[in-house]
């Protein structure tokens, strides 16, 4: 459930240069070319054990593989756009259903399970037990679609334009790289000796392959609506910018028989819509404009699907169950602000959001509170003692994990549901003395007189409404937290220079965190701008678990230091934990028909162009 309007972000990477035979360029070494030794070409990579299908598998088990094509969808978003470049630092303002639709990947991702690629461009993957290396080949038939051939030069443009001007996750990661070869037009080797970092062949295999001869360097960090020449089965026909983008099935898309497409993309042409508020995209789906919607507002979800379109049958609802952890929505504190560096008074904000008042008059109590970065599953820490593996892992790093998270004792406080605990506030004002401050005439004030004010930096009405309701309980105890309103793009702008002191975040979780957690709460990403890192959080702790993840070779040893790092988290209390549905809310035409089996891991369950989807025969 999302009241938040960040969009869904990507894991990317692009590069081209076209090479007959051994190749030596600037990051490129020969000796990346070294044999590859006991180690095979694969069908696919999990992050760990073993594929789940095997390498003649027909098609992905969540999808219908005999699913009709044709038909036009029709989609609404909320906010606008001004560029279709989804890889550079300005993609916070990039168009929906650009990823999958037209930009493609070397391999692609299962959401059946927790994290497992198979191929798309590169046909195969070939790695070793230490994952010191990792080569790719390059599927003869993969072209772009002005019918170019995909090469490996492609792929090593694309790598070295988003190592140096991509988003800052892509150069953080990429950087990591000790050299790259490429040995022929359809073989590419990333050297990654001494990383320890299992993930990164999933990493390079994530990245997106852009034409090295439509591309240019120069102007790649500018925003643009040219349309983009790449590999994906639709072409851009239309833009009208900031408002609509029309998307046309290409008929000559090069992989629409490769199994792991096989029953998707199945619409001739996806027209995508704009609103600039939450209203006007209600009112046009109510008015059939709109084809498919994802709801987000409890209270509408329970008393605003009573219109004719849905009672004479053309359009249905439905509620499914989300697989996979929930991940974490909040009030991020912007510690980069002196304000909020104690971490006694972020922990005293937290207990005046009163959110058993809140579930109950304000959203039906349709939620539950979220208690872990990966609730619902077996990496989520709270509610259990951290266990011997746990334990020793954090052994190094003394005092960072609080008691009461380490025995699983903590969770977010529990209100009486009045409105007006007294309780909260209490533990609340204790913890603002012990920090220096006290309350001095109705005002939460520190000993030189400087009173405790910031502001909340919302983008729509249910974040208004939200925030509005946490400034009336902080006022309670002296606390002046003013509530600012600004447009999707005034948002998005300042959330990239982290030009705010709290706002609404979204972290979503997978069955293997990664990579990404660098750029959300490493310290290299604190202040890189456009990173995902709201909080500011630098952590030496939070770092060297990051790592741990990502060198763990067992389930066993991952879950463990997810848990661990989990509970570095929660005792840093750097955000405000809010609330989710363990279920997803949609409504949609029913001249639309879903596959049945839903997939385990995906959250949301389909993709923003809802690519496992097809139009019913009339």
């Amino acid at each position: 459930m999302k009241l938040v309007a960040i969009r869904r972000h990507l894991v990317c990477g692009l590069l081209a240069l076209f090479a007959v035979g051994p190749l030596t360029v600037a990051g490129v070494s020969r000796a990346a070319r070294a044999e590859p030794g006991p180690s095979q070409p694969r069908h696919g990579i999990a992050m760990h054990g073993e594929p789940a299908l095997p390498p003649d598998f027909q098609n992905l088990p969540y999808v219908n593989r005999n699913a009709p094509k044709g038909g036009k969808l029709s989609l609404g978003f909320q906010g606008t756009f001004d560029s279709l470049n989804p890889y550079n630092v300005k993609a916070g303002s990039a168009a929906q259903g650009l990823a999958g639709n037209i930009f493609q990947t070397l391999m692609a991702r299962s959401t059946d399970e927790p994290f497992t690629l198979y191929g798309l461009i590169a046909e195969s993957i070939e790695t070793d037990e230490a994952r010191s290396f990792v080569q790719f080949r390059i599927n003869p038939k993969a072209r772009f679609s002005d019918g170019a051939p995909i090469t490996s030069a492609d792929v090593l443009f694309s790598f070295e334009l988003l190592k140096t001007k991509g988003r800052p996750q892509q150069r953080v990661a990429f950087s990591l790289v000790k050299a790259v070869a490429t040995p022929d037009e359809r073989t590419i080797r990333f050297d990654l000796t001494g990383l320890d970092d299992r993930e990164m062949p999933l990493t390079l295999g994530l990245m997106p392959v852009l034409p090295k001869h439509r591309t240019d360097p120069a102007k790649f960090e500018e925003t643009t609506l040219e349309a983009p020449v790449a590999s994906g089965p639709y072409r851009i026909t239309e833009v009208k910018p900031g408002e609509i983008l029309i998307l046309k099935r290409n008929p000559d898309y090069w992989a629409k028989d490769l199994p792991f497409h096989r029953g998707m993309f199945n619409f001739d042409e996806i027209r995508i819509e704009y609103f600039r508020d939450a209203n006007s995209l209600y009112e046009a789906f109510k008015a059939g404009l709109v084809d498919y919607r994802d709801e987000t507002n409890p209270t509408r979800w329970l008393t605003g699907y009573d219109f004719p379109a849905l009672s004479d049958g053309r359009m249905a609802r439905e509620s499914l169950p989300l697989g996979g952890p929930k991940g974490m929505q909040g009030f991020a504190f912007n510690t980069r602000k002196p304000l909020f560096q104690d971490v006694r008074i972020r922990e005293a904000i937290g207990y005046m959001f009163d959110f058993e008042w809140i579930n109950a008059n304000l959203f039906g109590s349709l939620y539950k509170r979220t208690q872990s970065f990966f609730d619902e599953s077996d990496l989520a820490s709270t509610g259990k003692p951290a266990d011997a593996r746990e334990r020793a892992l954090l052994a190094a790093f003394p005092n960072v994990v609080r008691a009461d998270v380490l025995d699983g004792k903590w969770k977010p406080p529990v209100s009486d549901g009045s409105g007006r605990d007294r309780n909260t506030a209490q533990q609340a004002v204790r913890l603002f003395r012990e920090a220096g401050y006290q309350i001095v005439n109705g005002q939460m004030t520190r000993a030189d007189g400087q009173k405790f004010e910031f502001e909340i930096l919302v983008t729509d009405r249910n974040q208004e409404r939200l925030a509005l309701n946490f400034s009336e309980s902080l006022r309670r105890i002296g606390v002046e937290a003013r509530v600012r309103v600004v447009d999707e793009v005034q948002y998005q702008r300042r959330r990239q220079k982290f030009d705010f002191d709290m706002m609404i975040g979204t972290w979503t979780a997978s069955a293997s965190p990664g990579n990404e957690q660098r750029s959300r709460w490493g310290s290299a990403s604190a202040n890189q701008e456009s990173s995902f890192n709201l909080a500011g959080a630098q952590s030496p702790a939070i770092d060297a678990f990051i790592a741990k993840m990502l060198s763990a070779e067992s389930r066993e040893d991952f879950a463990a230091a997810v848990r661990a790092y989990d509970r570095i988290l929660l005792s840093g209390f750097y955000i405000v934990p809010l609330f989710h549905s363990p279920n997803q809310w949609f409504a949609s035409s029913t001249k639309l028909q879903h596959p049945a089996t839903m997939p385990r891991h995906a959250a949301p369950l389909f993709s923003s162009s809802l690519d496992t989807w097809w139009m019913k025969s009339p």
